[in-house]
């Protein structure tokens, strides 16, 4: 996931190295009364980079491991054993550092169908798979891997900035975050190409087929039988690499980090058509020049820039569980390499509040929800975190 993480990773231990000789700064330690805590004690996962719940009302929690697997287990800090839902490693390429298996969404109506769905990476090519799988039968705790149907493939030209988060939106389609392709600087020009799915959030109906295809194109998607060539399951364009969204449960307003270049981390709200301005801009700024056409795009809702070890953001999601009453309708969101955690208030548009909550000493790669809304984030110290006082 993220830019050159080879790179960031050792970017990470130099952060954290720096910062516990400067500070006592640890995953425990307070805001007030608030603290980050181990969310299951008792376990660990490999690399982690989603964190999900089915949505069936039996408090399980799934967990994304970047090579290939997904867990489950019960939602107590108490467990000390988890189940394999999921493993396809095998047909997973995890060998650059930013591929691999980065995205699950359970349907809507799991509950009675059994679907699920996966973003993985995949070799010759070199491609974005998206494919539903099928809870077993016999099994509750068991995926069947023989259920495979591929929905959407596409070439990736690089290793990296393959997005990789998929949700159900409240209007019941599927949305998947996809990088511009890779390498630096957008080189193919994709973040402003609508011929190409790279760049993009895309929304199909995965609940309809369309000729030869898996899925349907839903009726108001914005490029819909436009006869320029554009692809027409593009929600939103001119994104860089969109690592992590999420629909607010109760507005359903549409968050996305999409992580910079060299300069500025951004936060957006996505709208339908929207151009977020990638490679003419990064953040509020001109890319690789003094001046340029800003008409037509979108400006985020806030930036970073990197001038305090801040170099990748994580995405997140706005707070509506019950038990963080001071974090409530706030943005919660973080930096992969500096670990520091922030609450965006943006309910003066005009002047948004962003408050650093936590300055942690682990990798940030993702956030995830339980089914009681409560926050979940997972830490490339291949823990799963949580907030509590």
């Amino acid at each position: 996931m993220k830019k050159s993480i080879q790179t960031f990773l050792l970017l990470t231990l130099f952060f954290h190295e720096a910062c516990s000789q400067s500070t006592s700064s640890n995953p425990s330690t307070p805001t007030g009364n608030l603290a980050v805590v181990e969310a299951f004690p008792g376990l660990s996962f490999t690399r982690p980079v989603d964190f999900q719940n089915a949505g069936d009302n039996t408090n399980r929690v799934f967990v994304v491991e970047q090579r290939g697997v997904i867990s489950v287990l019960q939602n107590e800090s108490t467990a000390t054993s988890k189940s394999s839902f999921l493993d396809i490693e095998a047909q997973v390429d995890d060998s650059g550092n930013e591929e691999g298996l980065l995205g699950l969404a359970f349907h809507p109506n799991y509950s009675s169908n059994g679907y699920f769905y996966v973003n993985y990476t995949a070799s010759n090519p070199n491609r974005t798979v998206i494919s539903r799988f099928s809870v077993s039968s016999a099994n509750p705790n068991q995926a069947d891997p023989s259920s495979e149907l591929v929905l959407l493939e596409f070439e990736q030209p690089y290793s990296n900035h393959n997005g990789g988060q998929i949700s159900f939106g409240p209007d019941g389609f599927l949305y998947i975050a996809v990088g511009d392709g890779g390498s630096g600087g957008d080189p193919k020009g994709n973040g402003q190409n609508r011929n190409t799915l790279l760049g993009t959030i895309l929304r199909i109906d995965v609940d309809q087929t369309d000729g030869a295809e898996n899925y349907a194109i839903p009726a108001d998607n914005p490029f819909i039988n436009n006869n320029q060539g554009f692809r027409e399951e593009i929600y939103a364009y001119g994104l860089r690499n969109p690592w992590r969204f999420s629909f607010d449960s109760e507005n359903g307003q549409l968050w996305v980090g999409d992580v910079g270049q060299n300069r500025y981390e951004e936060i957006d709200l996505i709208k339908k058509g929207g151009n977020y301005g990638w490679n003419t801009m990064e953040g509020f700024h001109c890319f690789n020049s003094s001046n340029c056409n800003q008409a037509g795009l979108e400006l985020p809702v806030w930036e970073y820039d990197r001038s305090k070890g801040d170099i990748s953001v994580t995405g997140g999601y706005v707070y509506r569980g019950p038990s963080i009453q001071e974090l409530k309708g706030l943005y919660i969101y973080a930096d992969y390499v500096s670990g520091r955690i922030w609450s965006l208030d943006i309910s003066n548009p005009s002047s948004p509040v962003n408050t650093e909550l936590f300055d942690t000493d682990f990798a940030i790669s993702s956030f995830g929800v339980d089914q009681n809304q409560e926050l979940y984030i997972c830490g490339f110290d291949d823990k799963i975190y949580k907030f509590s006082h």
